[in-house]
């Protein structure tokens, strides 16, 4: 779990939130940001700085649907399993993020997703998202799975709001482990107000991390991203339908993880070289490759949030623009890469 300290705000952030609300606010307080400007131009200040932490650059990942099949619309189901599975996958949108791997050739594989029964609770919380993480773990239900550069996405059902938190009112470690192995967070009412605003319903769209799954002797490091669905005044609203909504969020968290996996061990380990060690792609001015254009993008979210044609095909997938350290801004789908940036 992150580590936030009572009157301040972490240096390290993972979650999407609209930029014009209390999470957004809260995602950028405690780093400088540029003023936005219109039709974005050029500012390498912002760029993404290489610190040597993992990336993943050949991605695996797959869709986990919870609250079980009464929850959803088999036709939503679908659109987003097609449209975020073309999304990753697509070599002009992949040219962008090409830029940040030394040899140039990112890969993004979608296998078949999967509904979770049991009906979840109105409010989920990381450890909620990371209980569940656990538990596939622990029952093989992510063997198959190579777990070092696949990432498993949590995809909630309408109405259910996710917290930028832990049940107890916070998102900081306690170092002792409980009868099961898994850190169990500790309680600090000063923060609960802040918490309170980093929800889905002030603007939180998703985020990602990883969970340390201990069972027995063995532990597994699972990457996880978890999103809401946009409708609404919950999450993320950018296009005309929710299913929308949700594949551009979901885009936005693999494209963050596929630069940046090993966030949220950073964040745990709070101003200390060893966190900074663990740090991918990172701008100090404006955070992940997903987060600088929302912060740009400010209200204006058209600007970033745009359905784009598959290569080779006439289909159109919801996305977010990433940011591209070759042309100093969010860039859409390119036909030829950039080359590398410094490593």
């Amino acid at each position: 779990m992150p580590t936030f300290i009572a009157g301040s705000a972490p240096r390290f952030t993972s979650v999407v939130a609209h930029p014009a609300s209390a999470a957004g606010a809260r995602a950028r307080a405690g780093r400088e940001t540029a003023a936005r400007a219109h039709g974005f131009p050029a500012e390498s200040g912002l760029n993404l700085r290489f610190s040597g932490g993992k990336t993943i650059e050949k991605l695996t990942f797959t869709n986990i649907y919870l609250g079980g099949a009464a929850a959803w619309n088999a036709d939503d189901v679908a659109n987003i399993d097609k449209a975020l599975s073309g999304a990753i996958g697509d070599p002009h949108l992949n040219n962008v993020l090409a830029q940040y791997y030394a040899d140039g050739n990112p890969t993004g594989t979608f296998k078949p997703s999967r509904i979770l029964e049991g009906k979840l609770a109105p409010k989920v919380y990381r450890n909620t998202i990371e209980s569940f993480v656990t538990s596939l773990d622990q029952a093989n239900g992510l063997s198959g799975f190579d777990l070092k550069s696949t990432v498993f996405c949590f995809m909630l059902p309408a109405g259910t709001v996710l917290v930028d938190g832990v049940s107890s009112g916070h998102a900081e470690h306690d170092d002792d482990d409980d009868d099961d192995g898994n850190e169990k967070p500790k309680h600090n009412p000063a923060l609960a107000e802040k918490d309170e605003a980093s929800d889905s319903k002030h603007g939180l769209g998703g985020y990602h991390g990883s969970v340390h799954a201990k069972h027995g002797s063995k532990s597994d490091l699972v990457y996880y991203a978890v999103g809401v669905y946009s409708q609404g005044a919950n999450g993320i609203v950018a296009f005309d339908k929710p299913w929308k909504n949700v594949c551009a969020t979901f885009y936005h968290e693999l494209c963050e993880a596929r630069t940046d996996p090993d966030i949220e061990d950073a964040i745990a380990l709070g101003d200390t070289p060893a966190a900074d060690k663990l740090i991918g792609w990172y701008s100090d001015k404006g955070g992940e490759i997903g987060d600088i254009p929302m912060d740009e993008a400010g209200s204006n979210l058209g600007l970033i949030m745009k359905e784009v044609k598959i290569a080779g095909s006439s289909t159109k997938v919801p996305i977010q623009l990433m940011w591209s350290n070759a042309v100093g801004g969010p860039e859409g789908p390119i036909a030829t890469k950039h080359p590398a940036s410094p490593h």
